[in-house]
């Protein structure tokens, strides 16, 4: 499976620093957080389903880290940053060991299935 992204031979050079720097912290801090962590939740505030995420993984027991960036009307921009670097068009956007597993329905499935437990588990040989 790949996704549709336009072919950087497509993209005039004047404006490839453009694209390419567009928001670009917001995706290092990101990555840096899923390097650091086995679980990362991406959310925004007033949204609940960031929230029920978060309440899941409670329950779970399972340490995360959380980061949130804005509301509905602040800091859309540079979420859309992370929805264009993922391809994820929702929050929260949930990692586990850097893999994006989707959203909190998506987690929800992956518990209700047990595959939740394997997938935090700690990794042989890391």
């Amino acid at each position: 499976m790949s996704r549709p992204i336009l072919e950087e031979s497509r993209i005039h050079p004047a404006i490839r620093a453009k694209i390419s720097g567009n928001h670009a912290d917001i995706v290092q801090e990101v990555q840096a957080a899923i390097a650091a962590n086995t679980i990362v939740v991406v959310g925004m505030a007033m949204n609940p389903f960031p929230r029920k995420a978060r309440g899941m993984l409670e329950r779970q027991g399972a340490p995360y880290a959380y980061l949130e960036y804005g509301g509905y009307l602040s800091q859309w921009r540079r979420r859309s940053a992370l929805k264009m670097w993922t391809g994820w068009p929702t929050l929260p956007m949930v990692f586990i060991h850097g893999v994006l597993i989707g959203g909190a329905q998506d987690l929800q499935r992956l518990i209700d299935s047990g595959e939740f437990t394997a997938l935090v588990a700690p990794k042989l040989g890391s």
